[in-house]
């Protein structure tokens, strides 16, 4: 049995964690700024506002075994700001970060992204864990996973008895779920820069929340990229929704993103473009050789549940 505190843990992922830790008999802290719509049998809450001294308080109080940090913004809501996004992903992160240090946690497990990689034109095809982490500036997501990351390769020298184990996620689909990801699927026609094939990398759910306690648990530290075998370039998904693609050059997607925005026509700016272009297509061999777990579902049958899941 492993003493496991939970940040984030009223999340999708966090909840789905819960339940499987608890069945799996592991003693369970679950930490959120609000009480998780099913709490498990035995599971203890905390309030837990990662941007200030709870995180502090609650490891020093409940000394887990691990902490697992799910506490992040992936999909900012209306009226969002870049400095809450930065207050929850970077400083939140610090504040986890040293109170594991200072009260001798053992391990540490971090869901970080594919997109601290950056959206660049030369990133490699698969790209590997040991490919540079270069989130760009423009994108706040990518690049609070960048310094985040920066962060804990610096704790990992100062600090080597707190194990580590940092997940760069894929794109995550679960029943039913929607995000700002998703939204793209449910387009009339589906949106492609001319030129680009731009593949998506999706992980399922389940498979995720199997990957995150086996982290927490038995698995080896390390730095892990977190996708199921296989990538679906925007042809495969039209094909698979039943729908057409509106391919567009990008200078003029620019364009037209830069004259809409100031204008509140549209949330998005002429840097999405590359979000388009140049998406990080993940390699999980490290993920299966060395972590030691191949998830059950491959991208194409995670989104095809995916899809089922919405009646698309």
């Amino acid at each position: 049995m492993t003493r496991i505190l939970v940040t984030g843990a009223a999340g999708l992922v966090g909840q789905s964690l819960l339940d499987l830790a608890a069945n799996a008999g592991h003693d369970i802290i679950a930490g959120d700024i609000r009480i998780p719509a099913r709490l498990p049998p035995g599971a203890q809450f905390r309030t837990l506002d990662v941007r200030g001294g709870d995180a502090e308080a609650v490891i020093g109080e409940t000394r887990p075994d691990a902490v697992v940090h799910l506490a992040s913004i992936v999909t900012p809501p209306k009226g969002s700001t870049r400095e809450l996004e930065y207050a929850v992903d970077v400083t939140g992160t610090r504040n986890v970060l040293d109170a594991c240090m200072r009260d001798g946690v053992r391990r540490l497990v971090v869901t970080s992204s594919g997109a601290a990689y950056g959206y660049h034109a030369d990133n490699r095809v698969p790209l590997t864990e040991d490919g540079p982490v270069r989130g760009n500036e423009e994108f706040a997501y990518s690049h609070h996973k960048r310094l985040v990351e920066e962060m804990l390769a610096e704790a990992r020298a100062s600090h080597p008895q707190l194990e580590q184990v940092v997940l760069r996620v894929g794109t995550v689909l679960g029943p039913k779920l929607d995000n700002q990801i998703t939204a793209l699927f449910r387009r009339p026609r589906l949106l492609a820069i001319k030129g680009s094939a731009s593949p998506f990398v999706f992980i399922w759910i389940d498979d995720l929340a199997r990957i995150v306690l086996r982290a927490a648990t038995d698995g080896p530290p390390g730095v892990f990229n977190v996708a199921g075998d296989g990538a679906l370039g925007v042809d495969d998904l039209a094909k698979r929704l039943g729908k057409s693609v509106l391919r567009i050059p990008a200078w003029a997607l620019k364009s037209a993103l830069g004259a809409a925005k100031p204008l509140g026509l549209s949330r998005y700016g002429p840097e999405q473009v590359r979000f388009l272009q140049y998406r990080p297509v993940l390699d999980n061999k490290r993920l299966k050789t060395v972590f030691g777990y191949t998830p059950q579902k491959t991208s194409a049958e995670a989104f095809e549940a995916w899809r089922q899941s919405v009646g698309l």
